[in-house]
């Protein structure tokens, strides 16, 4: 008797034992039905070795509750007697729930467990088609097909059958069912059986005979009519039964569904027909078929129907897989496949996703089929659809490390077995990891961690993940290395030939250059060399990311030949982990950043801070230069410092630009495309401001002393003024002078001429520096007008010969550099023109529209595409600008918000005032934000400036990555433009024409 307050003895015993509810056990245990066994320590001891004996107990309490009375002790004796047996029963019903279920309801087939021979513990398709054999109808498969599963589980679940040899039964249990359920669909329509000759191919996971406990089961259908037989009819028949055969299969009823099987790998998919011929599969296969379509085929295995059918489809296919990697468009389409697909997965449930998510069971599988398209067309030891066996085979052909591969193998097999037992419990399609403690127990216990089930699955878990994040790229890349490296004498590598092909499988044009550099960067027993082969498979993985992996490979060997011997520089790289991402992610982006980099390699530097991508204010790059100027000899070398500051910054600010816009794996890409154009306007305006500002004074220092004779300002005009300049963007700018006190005009406007002379050539010497170009072509008279005026003679000319032009070209003017005070009262000057009181008349509304008419017929260059000239096209920036700039003039007077020289700002205004209605308003910011950053993406990838898109095909698909284009999507990005301009274009008729 139990002691009131004091536990029994039992219930320490069961607590012992991995009891969670010992008290709920302890009542179990006293139920009548299982007074034989309660006292019996070797049942404990078994409940204790299930994953959940909780579970286990309440499932055997069901299954003994079920069983005639005749039966009853016969079971409980056997589960005494025969070790073997009890460990199989009560480890399948401490896994399953559903399996417990379904003994509940056949309390017989407890007796598939109960034998032990040699042939149970190695059953194939015979054994399973034997265990089906009594099935004559959908509700007995599914019963006969429950009680294979039975015995396939307990070999699971007790360890006698390792993950791959369960994946294989369930394979070939598949298999069998298949085919039972083809002849329950030929045995209900013996007409149709008798017009064709059908063949079941499995595809994926059962193809490749490593299925899942609860999966679809991918299948294509190929058939032939028999000798006489109408094609036709013979196919409506071959149709009929395999629909038949999938809902025998899918279907739910009484005994619940086996597994969905899905026929959507097929041609053309589901809009294709369900049964082909195998002509007609052939013909679609070599004229139609994608890449993927291919990789699918990998795993592609006759298993059910017409033996030689079947047969003849394989052989007639399998050629077909491997001349894959030679098709036209095989590099884009592995560079599309490359990229993770999670965009679906919800983002609660990246982390628990075993499959999709990152360093989940795709990425091995997908890296182990790529590598098999890739060299599996002159090596026939790679043709297996079993992922692990390829893997081997992968590993002994040399084509993958050793080590990685075992690697790969003790993780792919643990994220496997997680996989399995996640879908035992309820025997669900599911590859998400449960979030309950009571779950995760279970599933941590029945994968053998039984200290502390719960922290150890989440550590092992969490390494396997991070093996495979880590692997998935250097599997392709690190034998490339030890090909040209050859560290280690007898060990496998791959052949030149096939470090090429796999070079331009990935994406690299010229695959033997990138071996030569590799072999440059990668060969010796220096640290150098070393600490290279670390970094380079992980960088050349992120260059076959790109648009043009063969310039970021020779970016990074002429950067490397720079700073080798600088021992900071491989130091950040390894030990700065954005700084290697970032650093793959400019050089091969396009030809700007990395031309600016190349001309002082020490700003990679920049890359491995993280303030390092922010732009620095114009005070600090005032500040920066101004002091750089004073210490400089003479006004070029000045100058030269000046223009040095300039080109780290324009370095700062594309890298910031490109890594912001593809984004890495630790901060997404920017979304938000204005934050982007902002970002850059503003830095490239206050960069170019204080450089003239650098050059203004090393010019008055050079020829004047402190001092020059007349006060002098710099007025930035157009994209300069309005902080929008974008990287090929001129700088446009007025130059203001008034003589000081005392000293004659003549003598003024000759020192004011004279500096602007001197900072115009300063800024545009030849040298490794880009030049900064002045353009002061908005002056007044233009081209034929002095270049440099008094403010005097800036007040007359606009009070008596201003053009509308011109002062609508003033909307823009902003104080940029020399003397403040001056800039300010030319500003005061010219509000009046450009923000008219009362606005504009009729007469100069209709002057504006007349000329913008004018331009866009007179000034678009010949032959150009108008729907596609960011600056001059339809919806283009001039559009939307000389929009804006009508309501500032309109309206300027009236609203203080209009006063700006920004356009985005000014157009947020005239909706704020009700000037531009919501929709409107959003799409001109739209489309003139497009325009902004193709003009920037054409310039960073050509290094030189344009209006449109590049016609070379890897220049457009750059454009079109910095836009957020993946590969393959060059189209989409032209229509797009093409639809948000020509929204754009008929704002514009509504609001700038009238209509």
């Amino acid at each position: 008797m139990t002691v009131p307050g004091r536990r029994s003895s039992t219930f320490s015993r069961l607590l012992r034992h991995g009891f969670t509810d010992p008290s709920g056990a302890e009542r179990l245990l006293d139920l009548p039905e299982l007074i034989a066994l309660r006292d019996d320590s070797v049942l404990l001891d078994a409940l204790g070795a299930t994953a959940d004996p909780d579970l286990a107990l309440r499932g055997l309490v069901r299954l003994v509750e079920a069983q005639p009375d005749e039966e009853r002790q016969t079971l409980t004796s056997t589960l005494l007697s025969a070790k073997p047996f009890r460990d199989r029963l009560l480890g399948v019903l401490g896994a399953s729930e559903a399996l417990a279920d379904h003994l509940a309801r056949h309390p017989r087939d407890w007796q598939a467990l109960v034998t032990y021979e040699a042939v149970d513990l190695n059953p194939g398709v015979a054994e399973f088609e034997q265990g089906l054999a009594e099935a004559t109808d959908p509700v007995s498969l599914r019963v006969s097909y429950r009680r294979c599963l039975l015995a396939i589980a307990a070999r699971d679940v007790c360890g006698t059958a390792e993950v791959a040899q369960t994946a294989a039964e369930l394979a070939d249990l598949a298999t069998a069912t298949l085919r039972a359920a083809l002849a329950i669909a030929r045995a209900a329509a013996p007409a149709d059986a008798a017009h064709c000759r059908l063949a079941v191919i499995a595809m994926g996971k059962c193809g490749g005979h490593e299925l899942n406990y609860v999966s679809d089961v991918d299948v294509i259908f190929v058939a032939e009519p028999v000798d006489g037989a109408d094609e036709g009819k013979a196919m409506q028949a071959a149709t009929r039964l395999a629909s038949h055969l999938m809902r025998i299969c899918s279907e739910t009823t009484v005994e619940g569904a086996i597994w969905p099987v899905d026929a959507n790998l097929r041609p053309e998919g589901r809009n294709g027909p369900l049964v082909r011929t195998l002509s007609s599969h052939l013909a679609y296969y070599q004229r139609w078929a994608k890449t993927w379509e291919f990789q699918a085929l990998l795993k592609a295995r006759a298993v059910a129907g017409d033996p030689e059918l079947g047969g003849e489809y394989i052989d007639a296919v399998s050629p077909l897989v491997w001349q894959a990697a030679e098709r036209e468009n095989f590099v884009p389409d592995v560079q599309k496949m490359r990229r993770r697909v999670v965009d679906n997965i919800p983002a609660a449930q990246v982390d628990r996703e075993l499959k999709l998510g990152p360093g989940g069971l795709r990425d091995v599988e997908f890296a182990v089929q790529l590598l098999q398209l890739v060299h599996g067309r002159g090596d026939a030891t790679l043709h297996s659809g079993k992922t692990l066996d390829a893997l081997k085979a992968l590993a002994a052909g040399g084509y993958v490390g050793r080590a990685d591969a075992a690697q790969l193998d003790e993780a792919y097999r643990f994220l496997r077995a997680m996989e399995h037992r996640i879908q035992l419990y309820r025997l669900r399609r599911t590859h998400l990891v449960p979030e309950g403690e009571t779950d995760l127990r279970r599933l941590g216990r029945s994968l053998g961690l039984r200290t502390d089930p719960v922290a150890e699955l989440n550590k092992e878990w969490k390494r396997h993940a991070s093996v495979v994040r880590r692997l998935h790229e250097k599997l392709f890349y690190r034998p490339l290395l030890d090909a040209v490296a050859q560290l280690t004498p007898g060990e496998s590598r791959l052949s030149s030939k096939a470090a090429g092909q796999r070079l331009e499988a990935l994406g690299y044009a010229d695959p033997a250059a990138a071996l030569r550099h590799l072999e440059a960067l990668a060969s010796g027993v220096t640290r150098k060399a070393a600490i290279q082969r670390t970094l380079l498979p992980v960088l050349l993985g992120w260059f076959a990311d790109s648009a043009d992996p063969d310039a970021g490979l020779l970016g990074f060997r002429k950067v490397s030949d720079a700073l080798g011997k600088t021992p900071w520089y491989l130091r950040l790289l390894r030990d700065e982990g954005a700084a290697a991402e970032n650093l793959a992610r400019v050089l091969s982006a396009g030809r700007m950043a990395p031309d600016l980099l190349l001309r002082a390699p020490e700003a990679v530097a920049i890359l491995g801070d993280p303030e390092g991508l922010k732009p620095r204010g114009r005070d600090h790059l005032e500040q920066e230069i101004l002091a750089a100027v004073g210490r400089a000899d003479g006004a070029e070398q000045a100058v030269a410092a000046a223009r040095g500051v300039r080109r780290r910054e324009l370095f700062r600010t594309a890298a910031a630009d490109l890594i912001g816009s593809y984004g890495t794996e630790d901060s997404p890409r920017e979304l938000d495309p204005g934050a982007l154009v902002d970002r850059v306007g503003l830095a490239l305006t206050d960069l170019n401001a204080a450089t003239i500002s650098g050059a203004v004074r090393a010019a008055v220092r050079e020829g004047w002393g402190d001092t020059l004779p007349t006060r002098f300002a710099v007025i930035g005009m157009g994209r300069f003024g309005g902080h929008e300049l974008g990287y090929g963007s001129d700088a446009d700018v007025l130059f203001v002078h008034e003589p000081r006190e005392g000293v004659d005009e003549q003598e003024a406007a000759k020192a004011a001429n004279q500096i602007v002379t001197e900072i115009r050539r300063l800024l545009q010497v030849p040298t490794t520096d880009p030049p900064l170009l002045i353009d002061a072509d908005l002056r007044p008279e233009g081209k034929r007008g002095p270049m440099v005026r008094t403010l005097k003679s800036y007040a007359a000319y606009y009070h008596r010969w201003s053009l509308a032009w011109e002062a609508q070209a003033l909307l823009r003017a902003e104080t940029m550099a020399g003397d403040r005070e001056l800039g300010k009262r030319f500003i005061e000057l010219i509000d009046p023109l450009r923000y008219p009181a009362e606005g504009l008349g009729e007469d100069a509304v209709r002057e504006i529209r007349r000329l913008k008419a004018r331009m866009e017929t007179e000034r678009l260059p010949r032959g150009a595409d108008p729907t596609l000239h960011t600056k001059l096209g339809r919806g283009g920036l001039s559009d939307v600008e000389w929009t804006v700039q009508l309501f500032q003039m309109q309206h300027g007077w009236a609203e203080p918000g209009l006063r700006t020289t920004r356009t985005r700002e000014a157009l947020a205004a005239a909706h704020s005032a009700g000037l531009v209605p919501t929709e409107e308003a959003e799409t001109l910011d739209e489309a003139w934000l497009l325009a902004t950053r193709v003009r920037n993406a054409v310039m960073l990838v050509r290094g030189r400036p344009g209006d449109t898109f590049p016609s070379d095909g890897r220049e457009l698909a750059a454009v079109g990555r910095y836009l957020g284009y993946g590969p393959g999507r060059v189209g989409e990005m032209v229509d797009d433009y093409r639809r948000i301009t020509r929204r754009a274009r008929a704002v514009v008729e509504d609001l700038f024409y009238g209509g």
